[in-house]
Protein backbone atom coordinates (compact mmCIF):
# COMPACT_ATOMS: atom_id res chain seq x y z
CA UNK A 1 0.00 0.00 0.00
CA UNK A 2 1.35 3.45 -0.96
CA UNK A 3 1.92 5.89 1.89
CA UNK A 4 2.66 8.84 -0.37
CA UNK A 5 0.28 11.82 -0.31
CA UNK A 6 -1.52 11.87 -3.72
CA UNK A 7 -1.14 15.61 -4.37
CA UNK A 8 -3.43 16.76 -1.57
CA UNK A 9 -2.68 19.85 0.52
CA UNK A 10 -3.62 18.46 3.92
CA UNK A 11 -2.91 21.76 5.65
CA UNK A 12 -5.81 23.35 3.73
CA UNK A 13 -8.15 21.36 5.98
CA UNK A 14 -6.77 22.87 9.19
CA UNK A 15 -9.00 25.52 10.79
CA UNK A 16 -7.02 26.17 13.95
CA UNK A 17 -8.33 26.66 17.45
CA UNK A 18 -11.24 28.93 16.46
CA UNK A 19 -13.74 26.26 15.44
CA UNK A 20 -16.85 28.41 14.91
CA UNK A 21 -17.76 31.96 14.02
CA UNK A 22 -21.10 32.68 15.65
CA UNK A 23 -22.34 36.24 15.25
CA UNK A 24 -21.81 39.95 14.81
CA UNK A 25 -23.57 41.99 17.52
CA UNK A 26 -24.53 45.61 16.77
CA UNK A 27 -27.16 47.76 18.48
CA UNK A 28 -29.95 49.23 16.33
CA UNK A 29 -32.29 52.08 17.36
CA UNK A 30 -35.37 50.80 15.50
CA UNK A 31 -36.43 47.15 15.27
CA UNK A 32 -38.94 47.93 12.51
CA UNK A 33 -36.29 49.40 10.21
CA UNK A 34 -33.94 46.55 11.11
CA UNK A 35 -36.62 44.06 10.05
CA UNK A 36 -37.13 45.85 6.74
CA UNK A 37 -33.39 45.82 6.09
CA UNK A 38 -32.22 42.42 7.33
CA UNK A 39 -35.32 40.29 6.73
CA UNK A 40 -37.27 41.89 3.87
CA UNK A 41 -34.38 43.49 2.00
CA UNK A 42 -31.49 41.11 2.53
CA UNK A 43 -33.77 38.07 2.72
CA UNK A 44 -32.33 36.67 5.94
CA UNK A 45 -34.39 34.91 8.63
CA UNK A 46 -35.39 36.03 12.10
CA UNK A 47 -34.65 33.23 14.54
CA UNK A 48 -38.10 31.82 15.42
CA UNK A 49 -37.05 30.18 18.68
CA UNK A 50 -34.85 32.56 20.68
CA UNK A 51 -35.03 36.28 21.52
CA UNK A 52 -38.45 36.87 20.00
CA UNK A 53 -39.39 40.10 21.80
CA UNK A 54 -39.42 43.66 20.49
CA UNK A 55 -36.15 44.85 22.06
CA UNK A 56 -33.73 42.45 20.32
CA UNK A 57 -33.64 40.29 17.23
CA UNK A 58 -31.40 37.44 16.14
CA UNK A 59 -31.01 37.15 12.37
CA UNK A 60 -29.97 33.79 10.90
CA UNK A 61 -27.61 33.86 7.93
CA UNK A 62 -26.80 30.25 7.12
CA UNK A 63 -24.93 28.94 10.17
CA UNK A 64 -24.03 32.49 11.32
CA UNK A 65 -26.06 35.33 12.82
CA UNK A 66 -26.46 39.03 13.43
CA UNK A 67 -27.60 39.99 16.94
CA UNK A 68 -29.46 43.31 16.97
CA UNK A 69 -30.37 44.58 20.45
CA UNK A 70 -32.19 47.91 20.66
CA UNK A 71 -30.05 50.90 21.63
CA UNK A 72 -27.91 53.70 20.30
CA UNK A 73 -26.65 52.63 16.88
CA UNK A 74 -23.32 50.84 16.74
CA UNK A 75 -21.30 50.90 13.52
CA UNK A 76 -18.66 48.25 12.97
CA UNK A 77 -15.35 49.77 11.92
CA UNK A 78 -15.18 47.70 8.78
CA UNK A 79 -17.23 45.52 6.47
CA UNK A 80 -19.18 42.29 7.03
CA UNK A 81 -18.79 40.03 3.99
CA UNK A 82 -21.65 37.66 3.25
CA UNK A 83 -21.91 34.89 0.69
CA UNK A 84 -25.35 34.79 -0.91
CA UNK A 85 -26.70 32.33 -3.50
CA UNK A 86 -28.44 34.81 -5.85
CA UNK A 87 -27.26 38.40 -6.36
CA UNK A 88 -29.99 39.24 -8.88
CA UNK A 89 -32.74 38.24 -6.43
CA UNK A 90 -30.98 40.20 -3.68
CA UNK A 91 -30.87 43.32 -5.87
CA UNK A 92 -34.62 43.11 -6.46
CA UNK A 93 -35.37 42.71 -2.75
CA UNK A 94 -33.18 45.68 -1.84
CA UNK A 95 -34.87 47.81 -4.50
CA UNK A 96 -38.19 46.86 -2.92
CA UNK A 97 -37.27 48.40 0.46
CA UNK A 98 -35.58 51.55 -0.88
CA UNK A 99 -38.60 53.82 -0.44
CA UNK A 100 -39.36 52.49 3.05
CA UNK A 101 -35.76 53.20 4.11
CA UNK A 102 -35.59 56.66 2.53
CA UNK A 103 -34.10 59.25 4.86
CA UNK A 104 -31.72 56.75 6.47
CA UNK A 105 -28.14 55.90 5.51
CA UNK A 106 -29.37 52.93 3.45
CA UNK A 107 -27.56 52.55 0.15
CA UNK A 108 -26.85 49.93 -2.52
CA UNK A 109 -24.07 49.75 -5.11
CA UNK A 110 -23.66 46.80 -7.44
CA UNK A 111 -20.24 45.86 -8.78
CA UNK A 112 -18.60 42.85 -10.39
CA UNK A 113 -19.66 39.78 -8.41
CA UNK A 114 -20.83 41.72 -5.36
CA UNK A 115 -23.41 44.14 -4.01
CA UNK A 116 -22.22 46.75 -1.50
CA UNK A 117 -24.98 47.57 0.98
CA UNK A 118 -25.17 50.14 3.78
CA UNK A 119 -27.66 49.58 6.59
CA UNK A 120 -29.96 52.39 7.82
CA UNK A 121 -27.35 53.38 10.45
CA UNK A 122 -24.17 53.10 8.40
CA UNK A 123 -22.98 49.51 8.81
CA UNK A 124 -21.41 48.24 5.59
CA UNK A 125 -22.01 44.80 4.12
CA UNK A 126 -20.52 43.27 0.99
CA UNK A 127 -22.71 40.51 -0.41
CA UNK A 128 -20.78 38.25 -2.76
CA UNK A 129 -21.86 35.45 -5.06
CA UNK A 130 -21.38 32.22 -3.16
CA UNK A 131 -20.48 28.72 -4.29
CA UNK A 132 -23.64 26.71 -4.94
CA UNK A 133 -26.36 27.90 -2.55
CA UNK A 134 -24.08 28.52 0.41
CA UNK A 135 -25.25 31.36 2.66
CA UNK A 136 -23.36 32.92 5.55
CA UNK A 137 -20.91 35.46 6.91
CA UNK A 138 -17.62 34.66 5.19
CA UNK A 139 -15.49 37.44 6.65
CA UNK A 140 -15.53 40.32 9.07
CA UNK A 141 -13.08 42.92 7.76
CA UNK A 142 -11.96 45.39 10.42
CA UNK A 143 -9.93 48.57 10.05
CA UNK A 144 -6.46 48.50 11.62
CA UNK A 145 -3.81 51.19 11.95
CA UNK A 146 -0.80 51.14 9.61
CA UNK A 147 1.94 48.77 10.73
CA UNK A 148 -0.25 46.66 13.03
CA UNK A 149 -1.12 43.63 10.87
CA UNK A 150 1.92 41.57 11.84
CA UNK A 151 1.34 42.18 15.55
CA UNK A 152 -2.35 41.32 15.27
CA UNK A 153 -1.57 38.06 13.47
CA UNK A 154 1.01 37.18 16.12
CA UNK A 155 -1.53 37.90 18.88
CA UNK A 156 -3.98 35.38 17.41
CA UNK A 157 -1.26 32.80 16.81
CA UNK A 158 0.20 32.99 20.31
CA UNK A 159 -2.87 33.85 22.41
CA UNK A 160 -5.63 32.01 20.55
CA UNK A 161 -3.40 29.31 19.00
CA UNK A 162 -4.87 29.75 15.55
CA UNK A 163 -2.84 29.99 12.29
CA UNK A 164 -3.16 33.71 11.48
CA UNK A 165 -1.09 35.07 8.60
CA UNK A 166 -0.31 38.44 7.03
CA UNK A 167 -0.80 39.32 3.36
CA UNK A 168 -1.27 42.59 1.49
CA UNK A 169 -1.33 44.75 4.61
CA UNK A 170 -3.87 42.48 6.31
CA UNK A 171 -3.89 40.07 9.21
CA UNK A 172 -6.03 37.09 8.20
CA UNK A 173 -7.40 34.91 10.98
CA UNK A 174 -9.31 31.66 10.26
CA UNK A 175 -12.54 31.66 12.26
CA UNK A 176 -14.36 28.38 11.80
CA UNK A 177 -15.08 26.44 8.63
CA UNK A 178 -16.09 29.22 6.24
CA UNK A 179 -15.30 32.54 7.97
CA UNK A 180 -12.22 34.70 8.52
CA UNK A 181 -11.41 37.78 10.57
CA UNK A 182 -9.49 40.21 8.39
CA UNK A 183 -7.71 43.20 9.91
CA UNK A 184 -6.95 45.57 7.03
CA UNK A 185 -4.42 48.34 7.57
CA UNK A 186 -5.65 51.81 6.65
CA UNK A 187 -4.40 55.35 7.20
CA UNK A 188 -7.98 56.65 7.38
CA UNK A 189 -9.04 57.95 10.77
CA UNK A 190 -11.51 55.66 12.55
CA UNK A 191 -14.28 56.55 15.03
CA UNK A 192 -13.96 55.60 18.68
CA UNK A 193 -14.81 51.99 19.45
CA UNK A 194 -18.53 51.85 20.30
CA UNK A 195 -18.92 48.35 21.77
CA UNK A 196 -19.93 46.22 18.76
CA UNK A 197 -18.76 42.64 19.22
CA UNK A 198 -18.14 39.34 17.48
CA UNK A 199 -18.60 35.82 18.85
CA UNK A 200 -16.30 32.85 18.34
CA UNK A 201 -15.97 29.34 19.80
CA UNK A 202 -12.70 27.63 20.70
CA UNK A 203 -11.61 24.01 20.91
CA UNK A 204 -8.95 24.84 23.51
CA UNK A 205 -10.97 27.19 25.69
CA UNK A 206 -8.84 27.34 28.82
CA UNK A 207 -5.43 27.92 27.22
CA UNK A 208 -6.29 31.30 25.63
CA UNK A 209 -8.18 32.25 28.81
CA UNK A 210 -5.05 31.68 30.90
CA UNK A 211 -2.86 33.67 28.51
CA UNK A 212 -5.37 36.54 28.33
CA UNK A 213 -5.83 36.57 32.09
CA UNK A 214 -2.07 36.73 32.70
CA UNK A 215 -1.98 39.90 30.60
CA UNK A 216 -5.09 41.41 32.24
CA UNK A 217 -7.10 41.23 29.01
CA UNK A 218 -10.22 39.39 30.25
CA UNK A 219 -13.08 41.91 30.40
CA UNK A 220 -15.91 39.61 31.54
CA UNK A 221 -16.14 36.19 33.16
CA UNK A 222 -19.56 35.48 31.70
CA UNK A 223 -20.19 31.86 32.71
CA UNK A 224 -18.59 28.43 32.86
CA UNK A 225 -18.81 28.29 29.06
CA UNK A 226 -17.97 31.89 28.11
CA UNK A 227 -15.69 34.86 28.70
CA UNK A 228 -14.97 38.13 26.90
CA UNK A 229 -11.92 40.13 25.86
CA UNK A 230 -11.50 43.11 23.55
CA UNK A 231 -7.99 44.58 23.25
CA UNK A 232 -5.59 43.04 20.74
CA UNK A 233 -2.13 44.02 21.95
CA UNK A 234 1.48 43.99 20.87
CA UNK A 235 2.91 41.01 22.75
CA UNK A 236 6.26 42.76 23.25
CA UNK A 237 5.13 46.21 24.43
CA UNK A 238 1.52 45.71 25.52
CA UNK A 239 0.40 48.56 23.25
CA UNK A 240 -3.18 48.22 21.99
CA UNK A 241 -3.21 47.45 18.26
CA UNK A 242 -6.97 47.14 17.73
CA UNK A 243 -10.11 46.86 19.84
CA UNK A 244 -13.09 44.65 19.10
CA UNK A 245 -14.90 42.71 21.81
CA UNK A 246 -14.73 38.94 21.43
CA UNK A 247 -17.47 36.88 23.03
CA UNK A 248 -15.54 33.63 23.46
CA UNK A 249 -17.44 30.36 23.93
CA UNK A 250 -16.37 26.77 24.51
CA UNK A 251 -17.54 23.78 22.50
CA UNK A 252 -19.51 22.78 25.62
CA UNK A 253 -21.58 25.97 25.40
CA UNK A 254 -25.25 24.91 25.06
CA UNK A 255 -25.58 26.83 21.78
CA UNK A 256 -22.38 25.61 20.11
CA UNK A 257 -23.17 24.41 16.55
CA UNK A 258 -26.86 25.07 17.13
CA UNK A 259 -28.87 24.34 13.92
CA UNK A 260 -30.37 27.56 12.53
CA UNK A 261 -33.59 27.95 10.55
CA UNK A 262 -33.17 29.63 7.15
CA UNK A 263 -36.10 30.46 4.88
CA UNK A 264 -36.08 30.69 1.09
CA UNK A 265 -36.87 34.40 0.50
CA UNK A 266 -38.07 33.60 -3.03
CA UNK A 267 -41.13 31.89 -1.54
CA UNK A 268 -44.01 34.19 -0.60
CA UNK A 269 -47.78 34.04 -0.26
CA UNK A 270 -48.01 35.12 -3.91
CA UNK A 271 -45.30 32.77 -5.16
CA UNK A 272 -45.79 29.66 -3.05
CA UNK A 273 -44.64 26.07 -3.41
CA UNK A 274 -45.69 23.67 -0.62
CA UNK A 275 -42.75 22.31 1.31
CA UNK A 276 -40.28 24.75 -0.26
CA UNK A 277 -40.26 27.43 2.45
CA UNK A 278 -36.92 26.34 3.90
CA UNK A 279 -33.70 27.28 2.15
CA UNK A 280 -31.73 24.20 1.12
CA UNK A 281 -28.08 25.11 1.60
CA UNK A 282 -26.02 23.50 -1.13
CA UNK A 283 -22.69 21.73 -0.94
CA UNK A 284 -19.54 23.10 -2.46
CA UNK A 285 -19.60 21.44 -5.94
CA UNK A 286 -15.81 20.97 -5.79
CA UNK A 287 -16.13 18.52 -2.91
Amino acid sequence: MSTQTPGFDRSAEDIGNIVEFGHVNIRVPDQRLATLFYVTGLGFTRDPYLVTGVDNMWINVGTTQFHLPTGTAQVLRGVTVIGVPDLDALALRLAGVRDALAGTRFGVTRGEGAIEVTCPWGNRLRCEASIGTRLGITAVELAAAPGTAAGIARFYREIFATPAVTAGGCAIVPAGLHTALVYRETALAQPEYDGAHIQIALADFSGPHARLRTRGLITEESSQHQYRCQDIVDLETGAVLCTIEHEVRSMRHPMYARPLVNRDPAISNNVFAPGREALVLGRDPTL
